[in-house]
């Protein structure tokens, strides 16, 4: 058996009223301490990296992982066209890890109505449109299908232009289009569908619509497009994917010789992205304050726990028992408080993120915070993560106060009372 393990027990585990005085107050302390930093820094953990994912999935659900696009576009919408062939198409498509592209194009129109006037971005998309975005943030109607035979007049548009502008799911309304100063077209096109994503910029700003009324509009041949939107499989490999398809693309020009240029949705939006990546500090710096506290919390309730049992230690050291022995035996006393804290600090985390993410009960300003409630995600590598972190960080907190065992001295605290 082993020695060290077999005394650690007798004193943690003990139940003599006699001898347990000033331990439980203590180890509630710690415990508490542990169960409290622990809980706080996996709930901390989860919420940024919920709100990191939902923030970007927005962002891409409207522009996508990678856009192709004319070398001389702007970063306006009214962009350069180019012309895109079906051979380009399927390369891209077969391209490793590419699972979905398809052709987009975009020009500016404006909707007046009796009450109100609003500028809009009218992104025109075609059959192939991958709708799981805007379906899942459909309100009202249906996602209108694209025929490739005939222009559709159907549209889908945000809740917030729709309230703001007096519009209905089924109604219509009268769109205008300026091509050059002496020259404006009006279309009047039919709601098919409402959709309310939280993300004011994007929804105030996006009206869907038949890539053919975008290109019509637009005088444009009918290859032309503002562009290809590309979707990738793993969004850890974006970059690496970006700067291939950067490279393949580089040398390669449209039947009109216009250049490709390949940028990924973290060139395209960098203040939201750079912004998401701050967040990450703001995780740091709570990882390191709760550690701290929870660290020095059972800092003190070791040093509690060696200061009462003082005469044990100055027993067992006259009866030969070495410092280094003594020492394990009380790292091994504050293995079970760390544990006990931990199992805790697990379990209050978890519920609450279950509760949070079942029930949505704390709910955000979707103006502020672009969500309408606080999102929780947690993966099992970051659990885990979190929890190692914290047993090595406070295990190795413990090595420091265990070492006041080697200044007591036997004689002295045989007599300690």
């Amino acid at each position: 058996m082993n020695f060290e393990w077999f005394i650690a027990r007798r004193v943690h585990f003990s139940r003599s009223a006699g001898e347990r005085r000033v331990t439980p107050p203590a180890i509630r302390i710690a415990t508490a301490g542990i169960a409290l930093g622990l809980c706080m820094m996996l709930l901390s953990v989860a919420i940024v990296v919920g709100f990191k994912k939902e923030v970007r999935n927005k962002v891409i659900g409207f522009g996508s992982h990678i856009q192709i696009t004319n070398f001389d576009s702007n970063t306006s919408y009214e962009t350069v066209p180019v012309m895109v062939s079906d051979t380009l198409l399927e390369e891209l498509r077969s391209f490793p890890g590419i699972r979905h592209a398809e052709r987009f194009a975009t020009t500016l129109g404006m909707i007046k109505t009796e009450t109100a006037c609003q500028g809009f971005v009218m992104k025109g998309i075609d059959e192939e449109f991958d709708g799981s975005f805007f379906r899942e943030y459909l309100t009202e109607g249906e996602l209108f299908t694209v025929d490739p035979e005939k222009t559709s007049t159907g549209v889908l548009i945000s809740r917030y232009l729709a309230d703001m502008l007096g519009l209905e799911c089924g109604g219509e309304f009268i769109s205008y289009f300026v091509q050059n100063v002496e020259q404006m077209r009006a279309r009047k096109l039919h709601i098919r569908g409402i959709y309310d994503t939280g993300y004011a910029d994007y929804d105030k700003l996006y009206i869907l619509a038949d890539i053919k009324q975008v290109i019509r509009l637009n005088d444009w041949d009918g290859d032309a497009v503002s562009g290809l939107e590309l979707f990738v499989d793993d969004y850890d490999r974006l970059d690496a994917i970006s700067e291939a398809l950067y490279f393949r693309l580089i040398d390669r020009k449209d039947r009109r010789g216009n250049t490709f240029y390949v940028r990924s949705i973290k060139e395209l939006s960098p203040m939201v992205f750079n912004w998401l990546d701050v967040l990450d500090i703001n995780v740091a710096v709570i990882l390191l304050l709760m550690m701290a506290v929870s660290g020095f919390t059972m800092i003190s309730g070791l040093l509690i726990i060696i200061l009462e049992r003082t005469r044990m230690i100055g027993v067992l050291k006259a009866l030969g028992q070495e410092d280094r022995s003594l020492r394990k035996v009380f790292l091994y006393i504050s293995s079970f408080l760390i544990g006990k804290g931990m199992c805790w600090g697990n379990v209050i985390a978890g519920v609450i993120c279950f509760i949070q993410s079942r029930f949505h009960v704390v709910s955000l300003d979707p103006s502020n915070y672009y969500l309408d409630t606080v999102p929780v995600d947690m993966n099992v590598t970051s659990w885990l993560l979190i929890n190692a972190g914290t047993w090595l960080v406070s295990m190795c907190m413990m090595l420091g106060p265990s070492c006041l065992i080697t200044k007591i001295h036997p004689a002295r605290t045989m007599r300690f009372e």
